[in-house]
């Protein structure tokens, strides 16, 4: 496995390696000794999958409590990656960055505590699947405003698309108004 840094401050994107042949292909996707070895020592206790549609957009999520640790991948399709860093005391404090993940590709991207996260699909439709190091937390969860202007998210959407969102995306806050971690 590569572990790459990003420009984010403990955001990791993971390159497995690929093992393939005329049967297909295989792939380990977790192994707690070589994430620890790489810095993240993550103790996971909930998957997540999700399936979405083109142009669905869910995000960008965080919890102020039960803070979660996520290890992202996409299982079919391809999506658009985004954290915004929201821990007032890193060095990239109030940055996003974004990246592809797909099935093709295999990339994988750790998204630490203290970031707000959110995927935009840009095939068909897409399997996300995603490991937390804490529990789902509704009542504690926020959702931080994907189009804000301060932050000026590229998302690749095509000129004149609305993104697919529930309500409660569309009701996201502005990075200057929105709880941030210390």
């Amino acid at each position: 496995m590569k572990f790459q840094d990003t420009p984010l401050h403990e955001v990791v994107l993971i390159e497995p390696q690929v093992f393939g042949d005329a049967r297909g292909f295989f792939l380990e996707t977790w192994q707690k000794e070589k994430f620890a070895a790489a810095g993240i020592d993550a103790a996971f206790v909930q998957d997540n999958h999700s399936r979405s549609s083109r142009w669905t957009l869910r995000g960008l999520h965080f919890q102020t409590e039960h803070t979660q640790g996520k290890l992202v991948r996409v299982a079919s399709g391809s999506v658009f990656d985004v954290v915004v860093d929201l821990r007032r005391s890193s060095p990239s404090y109030g940055r996003w960055w974004g990246v592809e993940l797909s099935a093709d590709n295999h990339r994988m991207l750790w998204v630490p505590p203290g970031l707000a996260h959110g995927i935009l699909v840009t095939s068909e439709s897409a399997d996300f699947l995603y490991k937390c190091t804490d529990l789902y937390s509704p009542a504690h969860e926020r959702t931080l405003a994907w189009d804000d202007p301060a932050l000026a998210i590229a998302w690749p959407l095509p000129k004149g698309t609305t993104p697919i969102q529930s309500g409660k995306d569309r009701q996201g806050v502005s990075f200057a108004a929105i709880e941030k971690f210390p």
